[in-house]
């Protein structure tokens, strides 16, 4: 009876979940489904769910629900019911071989399963089995269908093998198993393959099959034949995708490459295919030209190196790398009329790597052969970097434009590769290309081919150093006289000029030719991006020889930022430009273009200051602020005494700097402004986040330069806390504590500033900390800091360290990943001070078994297993500072039944109690055994989940 209404409520779960609209029934459904796969019952259910007069749907359920049993609950199956079960799925799959294509997968997965599951002792040559039960004669099954059943059951076998959850000492066992019936599959495969009267759909399912058997390394020498007949399958349209990927997936298994013979037999085969290739794409057929190429490159990809070292055939393996040349240069634009060429890029590498392995001797012959075919190669790429006609271009989604983008990116890095092997013939190649480029009065050159040779230039720069070769200076040279009428030509010419700013930097003669197309370009929003990035390169690597610019950048710059060109992302960047800019300037000259610099935003934000908070003032306030803090962190004038050391050139030495530092200069006359403009804004996180962005920067910049403004800023930020607590401000402070702390002029300011705000977070904690996790990250990390700083703080009689200590165990237990981080670090710079800090000793000492609870609660599943070596790390230091009381502690704590887990019992409790007091040496080693433990506490030990842990 109970199986009756079991069963009724199994059609009625399933019709919700397929045909209900409510998305809330489908999700009972499923739910409820699930937990029926599960429960004892459904090893009667499924059976019935298959009957012929079940709609395929209920059909399907019942096929998972005997997978799910026999894949996860194999051990819940009694030993003498395993070949009832193998023949009912037998007769199952026999009768949906003419049925349901989707139940017929089921069955044959749930078959395969149960193979796996028995393979090699319970049912040893199972696939020979399961191969002459189809080939049986009789019954009403028609020999085709039994065919495609067979094939279906021969193809999943292989793949539920990859996904099993076998242990892995099995795995290897049936894998090997596997292995030694590929000689039941092969020839069965290679006839039904070669008949001619062999239906198209028994053919594409043979493929499938040797594509999935490939995957357990099956020697490449006995699927030759099969390779051979997918060549040839080759031809037939019908057939092309499902050949192409079982002759891509038997080339590219790793243990192919030790069957030499059968690989040099396939490298012609390959190039018969370059007939074909060329036709598809004289047609446009870009499907088949996309899977031929696929095949070379599978080839030279994975066999390179095997195939290089066939001297006798040097020949062929050359046709092999110019057959895949050509598919690098496959006629078109990617991504529009082809998408191929972006899959031979890596072979490029491959081949490159090989080759350059090769001792001294060897290589040089290699080379003789190669190097022209990678100058060819350079060629090639740089004509597929080449943008299309501006017409066509127009016409081009913006996620083709993407796309294009990055294949250059792709392209442009390996130009950079490439050149390791060419060196500077590669820049002399392109430097002649580009020199009768823009200097041939016969022909008119298009701007495409200028940009890309530009492009190769700027690729090799970038990323390598290209300051002893003698072709930058005419590069320099030729740039003023490109015609420059169209934006992606300008942007990479802009780009170019930024990749060769550490050039510059030694040939400072070079900047005239060069800054004033960069100025220039700043005032066109176009070129905002590479325009601005390139000024900041050249103002970063290049500012001990940029002050007779200087007048001029500061007054372009100030010029495009009033005229609102640039975006905010790039606005800042322009300020830091000018940051490094002004850091090489004299002190008064600094000041001078801070003044006229900074004067319209100054007076900008005092007019903000005085209106009514509203969305458009927040966002223009937070701009202004924004753009201070950018100057300021790259305003550094500290560097310059560093820099004009005994080993930097005469030219270099920057003035001697006196008086108070300009960035300080500037704070204390801004100082009472932003002081204005916060008690306006104070409770908006946003704006009280860009006002102590200002500082810290500053503070990290400038250092002990920075002291001037210590007190007055303590002072700000304590009243700002007090008044509305935010986690930027507790930042800001764990940055003047790490730099001014231990200055004994510095420390009273500091102190006060550090007692404050510790109270009045202990306040928040009062009143319920869990909806501020990102004040209660930084509050930690300040206490962290302190402690590392200057643990004197903790002495204060001021300060709760009781409290605070409180406030660690109960944050230990927030949801938040880097919260718990944050908690753990402050607790283990905390305890190593039980001996010298007196209140931190006696706080450990009464409460620290409640530190030690909430550490076992995290490590038996209350905390993310991702967070396990920050716990072990509290613990280790338990360990090392009180292991007397966490004796004891550990002792007391795991006595409690259930505790930390129900899942573990009182001898796995009492191995990691010994197990951890044995470690006070060894971190790691009580890492190894929180994560044993945690595994065990959550029921995962000797789990897939395990393993990758």
């Amino acid at each position: 009876m109970a199986f009756n209404v079991l069963n009724c409520h199994e059609n009625s779960a399933l019709h919700q979940l397929y045909y209900d609209p409510n998305i809330e029934n489908k999700n009972l459904a499923q739910k409820w489904l699930m937990q029926a796969q599960v429960s004892p019952q459904a090893w009667q259910f499924c059976w019935v769910l298959l009957r012929p007069e079940k709609v395929p749907e209920i059909q399907y359920f019942g096929a998972s629900a005997l997978h799910t049993k026999i894949s996860r609950y194999w051990g819940d199956i009694p030993t003498e019911q395993y070949d009832t079960l193998k023949t009912q799925l037998f007769s199952q799959i026999a009768r949906f071989a003419s049925g349901s294509k989707i139940v017929l997968t089921r069955l044959c997965v749930a078959l395969a399963s149960l193979a796996l599951n028995m393979m090699p002792e319970v049912w040893p040559g199972a696939v020979s089995e399961m191969v002459h039960m189809f080939q049986e004669e009789g019954g009403e099954v028609d020999g085709r269908a039994r065919c495609l059943a067979l094939l279906e059951l021969l193809t999943v076998l292989p793949e539920e093998f990859q996904t099993s959850r076998l242990p892995q000492y099995r795995k290897g066992q049936v894998r090997g198993a596997l292995g030694r019936e590929w000689a039941a599959v092969y020839p069965l495969l290679q006839q039904l393959l070669r008949q001619p009267d062999s239906p198209p759909l028994v053919k594409a399912r043979v493929l499938k099959c040797l594509s999935s058997w490939v995957l357990l390394d099956v020697p490449l020498n006995e699927s030759e034949g099969l390779v051979e007949a997918s060549f040839t399958a080759l031809s037939d349209p019908e057939l092309f995708d499902t050949a192409v990927e079982a002759i891509v997936n038997t080339i590219s298994q790793p243990d192919s490459q030790r069957y030499v013979n059968t690989l040099l037999k396939l490298v012609p085969q390959v190039l018969q295919l370059q007939e074909q290739l060329r036709d598809a794409i004289q047609n446009g057929d870009m499907e088949t030209s996309h899977g031929i190429c696929r095949i070379a490159v599978s080839l030279g990809e994975n066999h390179s190196s095997t195939l290089l070292e066939q001297v006798e055939h040097w020949q062929s393996f050359l046709a092999l790398v110019n057959m895949i040349m050509f598919c690098t240069g496959i006629p078109g634009h990617y991504p529009v009329n082809e998408t191929t060429s972006s899959l031979t890029l890596t072979f490029w590498y491959t081949l490159q790597d090989d080759i350059m392995s090769f001792e001294a001797e060897k290589q040089a012959v290699y080379l003789q052969v190669y190097r022209p075919v990678y100058f060819q190669l350079v060629d090639v790429l740089l004509h597929k970097a080449q943008f299309p006609t501006d017409e066509e271009y127009a016409s081009w989604s913006s996620d083709e434009k993407e796309q294009f983008r990055i294949y250059r990116v792709d392209i442009s890095d390996t130009l950079m590769y490439v050149y390791e092997m060419l060196g500077a013939e590669l820049l002399s190649n392109l430097y002649d290309k580009l020199g009768r480029l823009l200097t041939s009065t016969e022909q008119t050159t298009t701007w495409q081919h200028t940009e890309a040779l530009l492009y190769g230039f700027q690729s090799i720069a970038e990323t390598i150093d290209v300051n002893y070769s003698d072709v930058i200076p005419g590069l320099i040279g030729l740039i003023p006289r490109i015609n420059i009428n169209n934006v992606q030509l300008a942007d990479t010419v802009m780009f170019t000029i930024g990749a060769l700013a550490e050039w510059l930097a030694d040939h400072p003669v070079m900047l005239s030719s060069v800054l004033p197309l960069v100025l220039q370009a700043l005032g066109n929003p176009d070129l905002s991006v590479s325009s601005v990035s390139t000024l900041k390169k050249i103002c970063r690597e290049c500012k001990y020889d940029l002050p007779p610019y200087a007048t001029n950048i500061v007054a372009v710059s100030q010029e495009v930022l009033i005229k609102q060109i640039h975006k905010t992302s790039q606005c800042m960047w322009l300020m830091q430009a000018l940051g490094f800019l002004l850091s090489a300037l004299p002190v008064e000259e600094i000041l001078r273009n801070l003044h006229s610099l900074i004067t319209p935003y100054i007076q900008q934000l005092e007019k903000l200051s005085e209106e009514t908070p509203n969305p458009s003032n927040k966002l223009a306030i937070i701009h202004i602020l924004g753009l201070l803090s950018n100057l300021f962190t790259t305003l550094d004038i500290t560097k310059q005494e560093e820099e004009s050391g005994e080993n930097a050139p005469p030219i270099k030495s920057a003035p001697p700097q006196t008086g108070p530092n300009p960035v300080v200069v500037v704070l204390q006359q801004v100082f009472a402004l932003i002081q204005t403009v916060l008690s306006k804004w104070l409770n908006d996180s946003q704006v009280v986040e860009a006002v102590c962005a200002i500082f810290e920067k500053s503070v990290k910049t400038l250092l002990h330069d920075f002291a001037p403004m210590v007190s007055q800023l303590s002072e700000m930020l304590g009243q700002m806390y007090s008044t509305i607590p935010q986690a930027s401000a507790l930042d800001l402070t764990r940055q003047m504590v790490h730099i001014f702390a231990s200055e004994t002029n510095h420390f009273p300011p500091i102190k006060a500033l550090f007692e404050l705000v510790t109270s009045v977070t202990l306040t928040i904690f009062q009143q319920g900390p869990r909806d501020h996790p990102d004040i209660v990250d930084s509050f930690m990390q300040l206490q962290a800091q302190a402690l590392k700083r200057k643990p004197d703080l903790f002495l204060s009689e001021s300060l709760d360290v009781k409290a605070v200590f409180h406030c660690g165990v109960l944050s230990l237990k927030f949801p938040e990943a880097p919260t718990v981080k944050s908690t753990c670090f402050f607790f283990t710079e905390l305890i190593p001070h039980c001996a010298d800090i007196p209140p931190v000793g006696q706080v450990v000492q009464e409460d620290g078994k409640l530190l030690l609870l909430a550490v076992l609660e995290a490590i038996g599943g209350q905390s993310s297993r991702s967070l396990m070596d920050q716990f072990a790390e509290v613990l280790f230091c338990l360990n090392k500072h009180c292991f007397a009381l966490l004796t004891v502690w550990l002792k007391e704590a795991l006595r409690s039944p259930g505790f930390p887990s129900s899942r573990v019992s009182d001898d796995q409790k009492d191995t990691f109690s010994q197990q951890v007091l044995r470690e006070r040496v060894n971190k790691r080693r009580v890492k190894d055994i929180v994560k044993e433990f945690t595994l065990v506490c959550r029921g995962l030990h000797g789990t897939e989940y395990a393993a990758d842990y």
